[in-house]
This record gives C-alpha cells, sequence and structure tokens, in this order.
C-alpha cells in the first residue's frame, strides 16, 4: 500500500507540472503560426510606390547615381523567392563606375514586405531572364 500511496503523490505533484509544459508548449506552438501568418500576410501586400521606394534606395545604394542609362523595371509580382511565396521586381540598369566609366548593365531582384521595399538581391540574370521589362525613366533622371 505504501508504494501506491507513493506513486498516487507522485502522479498528483507531476501532473500539474505536466499540464503547465504542455500548455507551454501549446502556446508556444500558436505564438509560432501566427509569426508564419503574419509573415505570409506581410509578403503577399503588394508594393504601392514600387517606383519611388526603389529610386529612393538607389540614389543610397549607388556611388554615382546621377547618369543611370539603359534602366528598366517589371511591376511587382508574386514569385516563390526561397521557399516563400512574395512580391518581387527585376531591375536592370547600368551605373557609373568610380571612374566614370560604365559598368555593365546590372539585373537585381527587387524583394517587397508590407508593401514596401525589402531588399535588392543582385546578380538576378538568371532569376529575371524572362521578365517584362518596361523602362525605367525616373531611375535615369537620379541626381546626387
Amino acid at each position: 500500500v505504501t508504494n501506491g500511496s507513493t506513486l498516487n503523490n507522485l502522479l498528483r505533484r507531476l501532473l500539474p507540472a505536466l499540464a503547465i509544459v504542455l500548455g507551454g508548449c501549446s502556446a508556444h506552438q500558436a505564438d509560432l503560426q501566427y509569426a508564419r501568418n503574419r509573415n505570409d500576410e506581410a509578403f503577399k501586400t503588394p508594393p504601392v510606390s514600387y517606383r519611388a521606394d526603389i529610386t529612393a534606395f538607389m540614389r543610397s545604394y549607388l556611388n554615382d547615381p546621377s547618369r543611370v542609362r539603359g534602366a528598366y523595371v517589371t511591376e511587382p509580382a508574386l514569385r516563390t523567392f526561397d521557399s516563400t511565396d512574395r512580391y518581387v521586381s527585376c531591375l536592370r540598369y547600368s551605373a557609373r563606375k568610380s571612374d566614370g566609366q560604365y559598368a555593365a548593365s546590372k539585373d537585381s531582384l527587387v524583394l517587397y514586405r508590407d508593401g514596401r521595399l525589402d531588399r535588392v538581391v543582385d546578380n538576378a540574370r538568371e532569376l529575371c531572364k524572362d521578365a517584362a521589362y518596361q523602362p525605367f525613366p525616373e531611375l535615369e533622371r537620379m541626381t546626387r
């Protein structure tokens, strides 16, 4: 009988702790699911002012933002990137190097989050090979 009562006492002490631990796991899973859903929503929010966002970014990104030429961009579209569906644009341009000469044309992938420019991935020629580019004169008119 002593073993049975010891076991019952042990179970009475462990069950509440086990319930708390399992409840914490459940809450953690709910938090993770909420974060995943929020990320999905953020990535699937279409950008509104993508041309202005790209121009502002490029003004600070380029060493010499003046006299960019051959600038083209695609309208944002939902594509899979890094196993996530998100809005992206392709960007093509040729910028001046520090010696004043023009660099070769460069293709970049513009990634959006919450409807705004999130980051730019360079060397995207393969990702953007079938892109429907449109002229991007705003980028060519940038000044310092």
